[in-house]
């Protein structure tokens, strides 16, 4: 199996890179900086022009697996009157939602190519507009257009026998979650693992935790 991740050098991306070349499958990830392997491939998801290149060092080659696992969380400790500038929404919108679908575009053709591909959307519970409690609106809204982006993606993707699931990796111990989140990055990677592996055309489309629970939307 052919794996292609999005932010692979650090946190849930990295991971899961480990898990999956462990298991003896082939990995390719993408950085902003790249790195000293062929399996690391330098891609910014907010500069459109640099998905070419990704384009090209993939080739010709099926991608069976698709994690759009790159995104940004900055407005945390930013207040509803006087924070939230409009250059950090478009830092964020560009990186957690156009980001996303430009990597989706950029690797149809691979994902064509492989029989039952999946794409994995990394979102957030915090992109339930059932769940709304307030505060993060940027991070917030990016994870609700990211949402109705995968969901989208199912339905326009099912005819070519392309999966695509949405998901929560939990509040995660790595440089975004901080050393207090609920779990540690190998749990949420094992449920992330089983989630993957179990998504089809059958449950394309959900929106789930890391360990299985449907979210509402």
């Amino acid at each position: 199996m052919h794996v292609t991740i999005t932010g692979a050098s650090r946190g849930i991306g990295a991971a899961l890179a480990d898990r999956y070349r462990a298991q003896g499958h082939r990995v390719t990830g993408t950085s902003r900086r790249g790195g000293g392997t062929d399996d690391l491939v330098a891609l910014d998801v907010t500069q459109p022009a640099q998905f070419a290149a990704l384009a090209k060092r993939l080739g010709g080659a099926p991608v069976d697996l698709l994690v759009c696992n790159a995104g940004v969380y900055p407005d945390g400790d930013e207040t509803l009157d006087t924070g939230y500038p409009a250059a950090l929404w478009a830092e964020v919108l560009a990186t957690n939602v156009t980001g996303v679908f430009l990597t989706i575009q950029t690797l149809l053709p691979n994902l064509r190519l492989a029989p039952g591909a999946r794409i994995a959307i990394l979102s957030s519970h915090m992109g339930s507009t059932a769940r709304a409690p307030g505060d993060s609106y940027i991070y917030r809204a990016s994870k609700a257009a990211v949402l109705n982006l995968g969901r989208n993606l199912a339905a326009d993707l099912r005819g070519d026998g392309i999966a695509v699931g949405i998901y929560h990796p939990g509040w995660v111990q790595t440089d975004m979650g901080g050393p207090g989140a609920d779990i540690p990055v190998q749990t949420s990677v094992e449920g992330l693992l089983a989630r993957f592996a179990a998504l089809s055309p059958e449950n394309s489309g959900c929106f789930e935790t890391w360990d299985g629970r449907p979210i509402p939307y």
